[in-house]
C-alpha cells in the first residue's frame, strides 16, 4: 500500500507542477500587483498556511527556506541585504496557490505571515479531491452528531464495538465507529487497521488479505477507559460480495484484546450522502 500511496502522491505532484507552470508565468509579469512581504536582515519570516504545503518556489538563490512543519514555510536571507534586490515567492497548498513579492526589509516588520483567503487562488486539479482541512471539517460535523443507528456491531473481551453510520461525499467514504469498554481495565490502543478479507476464512483456504489505509483519521487517541469514537475517511472502494472490510482494533499488551468489526459492501452501498 505504501508504494501505491507514493505513486499517488507523485502523480498529484506532477499535476500540481504542470498547473503551476501555467499560473506562475503570467504572475511574473505582474509582480507589482502581488502582496508584498519585507525580509529584514538576520531575521526569519514564517509563512503559515491553513493546510499542508505541497510546493514552494523561490525565484532567487539569495534566500534559504525549509518546511519545519507541514503548514509552515521558514525563509531567511543567506547573506546581507546588499545582494538581495527582491524575489517572487510561490506557495501551493492542496487546494490553493499564493504568490508574494519579497522585498528588502527593516527591523520591526512582522516576522509571521498568515496565508489568508485574499492571497489565494483556487488550485482545482481533478483527481486530488478534498483537502485535509476539508476532511477534518466534515468529520467534526459528524462527530458532534449523536449516533442514530447501529449498522454493524460486535462484542468481545468486554468491548462492544459498532459502526454507527456510513456517509459518502464525492469519492470519499466516512465511517463513524465507536467502542464501549464494559470492563474496569483501560484499553491502550496498539493499532487500528482496516483489511479487505474473505467473509469465511479457513485454514485450507488461500486467503488474500488486503490492507487499506484511511485518507484521514479525525482523532489520534492512544487509549480509552470507557468509550471511544472516531471518524475514518477512505477513498471510494469496492470489493466483491464474498469479501468483507474488517476494522481491527488491537490492544498494547502481550496477550491484548483484539476486537474485529466486520463491514459489508452493502453497508458501503447504503451510505447516506453527506451535505457539503
Amino acid at each position: 500500500m505504501k508504494n501505491n500511496n507514493n505513486t499517488k502522491k507523485n502523480t498529484n505532484m506532477k499535476k500540481i507542477l504542470g498547473y503551476l507552470m501555467v499560473l506562475i508565468a503570467p504572475a511574473l509579469y505582474a509582480q507589482d500587483k502581488l502582496p508584498v512581504v519585507y525580509l529584514p536582515e538576520n531575521l526569519t519570516i514564517h509563512f503559515v498556511s491553513p493546510e499542508p504545503i505541497q510546493y514552494v518556489d523561490i525565484s532567487t538563490k539569495d534566500l534559504a527556506g525549509d518546511l519545519p512543519l507541514k503548514n509552515v514555510l521558514r525563509l531567511k536571507l543567506r547573506d546581507s541585504l546588499k545582494t538581495f534586490t527582491g524575489s517572487v515567492l510561490t506557495i501551493a497548498g492542496e487546494k490553493f496557490i499564493a504568490q508574494y513579492r519579497l522585498l528588502p526589509g527593516y527591523p520591526g516588520v512582522p516576522t509571521e505571515r498568515n496565508i489568508i483567503p485574499e492571497d489565494m487562488r483556487p488550485l482545482d486539479i481533478s483527481g486530488i479531491g478534498l483537502s485535509q482541512n476539508q476532511l477534518k471539517s466534515l468529520s467534526l460535523n459528524l462527530i458532534i452528531q449523536k449516533p442514530d443507528r447501529r449498522v454493524e456491531k460486535v462484542k468481545a473481551f468486554g468491548i462492544a464495538g459498532q459502526l454507527n453510520h456510513v456517509y459518502t461525499i464525492g469519492d470519499y467514504i466516512f465511517l463513524d465507529i465507536s467502542y464501549r469498554n464494559k470492563t474496569n481495565l483501560k484499553y491502550d490502543i496498539a493499532d487500528f487497521r482496516f483489511k479487505v478479507d474473505d467473509k469465511k476464512v479457513t485454514k485450507a483456504a488461500n486467503n488474500q488479505s488486503i490492507e487499506i489505509t484511511p485518507e484521514f483519521v479525525l482523532f489520534n487517541q492512544p487509549a480509552f477507559a470507557k468509550s471511544y469514537r472516531n471518524i475514518f475517511v477512505f477513498k471510494k472502494m469496492s470489493f466483491p460480495g464474498n469479501k468483507v472490510l474488517r476494522a481491527e482494533l488491537s490492544e498494547k499488551q502481550l496477550s491484548g484484546r483484539v476486537v474485529t468489526l466486520n463491514i459489508s459492501y452493502q453497508d458501503i452501498l447504503d451510505a447516506d450522502i453527506l451535505p457539503n
